[in-house]
């Protein structure tokens, strides 16, 4: 048997705010961006590189689900960012305006800093040892 996440869904106030962050600012890719219905969308994007899980931006539906825009693990570190060069990234990410929220710091698995999305989510950029 093989299986393997293929999505990861994110709260998101926006569709297109929520593309542009992730294409201009992070340098995603647009995988998909498929009409469901008047209101909602299948919008998939994912890091550049290997063909990998992709984060589903689905827009929130109803006031119980619009809390959880940019809390979605309660303000720990959500999702990570895997980089082969931290330092490119970093200084790009920064020059693009994304908020890092802790500096770079050595750690024994590698460098990493921590940074929030356009909704306040918290992430990850690491480049592992």
């Amino acid at each position: 048997m093989e299986q393997f996440i293929a999505h990861l869904a994110l709260l998101v106030a926006d569709y297109d705010e929520a593309i542009h962050f992730y294409t201009k600012k992070l340098d995603f890719t647009l995988v998909e961006d498929t009409r469901l219905s008047a209101t909602k969308r299948w919008v998939l994007v994912r890091p550049p590189g290997k063909d990998g899980c992709c984060l589903l931006l689905a827009r929130a539906d109803g006031k119980e689900q619009e809390r959880y825009i940019g809390s979605q693990a309660g303000g720990r570190v959500f999702l990570f960012l895997y980089t082969d060069n931290f330092q490119r990234d970093y200084l790009k990410m920064k020059a693009r305006g994304v908020h890092f929220v802790r500096p770079p710091k050595e750690e024994k698995y590698g460098t990493v800093a921590v940074f929030e999305d356009l909704y306040g989510n918290l992430w990850d950029l690491l480049e592992p040892r």
